[in-house]
């Protein structure tokens, strides 16, 4: 078994992305929408999280954009969140320890729990979008 680490640097987040994804593109419920959303452009996909998380956890900003824009469309509920999350804290607590693990998971859940209320906000009222 692997010692779990502090995420310190941008070979942390990638380790962190690449097994998340990893599961989410085995996951029977996610995997159809990740799939049908990005299509063949997984390698952009990644990078994108690379930097965006490279930008929340190490405060080196590479990351620019509006996270939720891409999100704004997909028919996703509450459901989606919850298996989202815990893939995202599952592959955290196997691999890393520390304050940056802790600050990933605290930072996915308010992104998550914004995304979930945007979302299900614009499939109730799709004239009213909310970037």
């Amino acid at each position: 078994m692997k010692t779990k680490q502090e995420i310190l640097d941008i070979d942390d987040i990638k380790l962190l992305v690449d097994s998340f994804y990893a599961k989410v593109r085995a996951d029977a419920l996610l995997s159809p929408v990740f799939n049908e959303r990005i299509s063949d452009n997984w390698p952009q996909h990644m990078e994108k999280m690379y930097k965006f998380w490279q930008t929340v956890l190490l405060k080196e900003h590479t990351y620019y954009g509006s996270p939720f824009t891409p999100h704004a469309i997909l028919q996703v509920d509450h459901t989606h969140f919850e298996k989202w999350m815990d893939l995202f804290v599952g592959t955290i607590d196997e691999l890393f320890i520390g304050e940056k693990a802790q600050e990933a998971k605290f930072r996915a859940e308010k992104m998550a729990e914004m995304f979930e209320y945007k979302i299900k906000y614009y499939q109730s009222y799709p004239s009213r979008v909310i970037l």
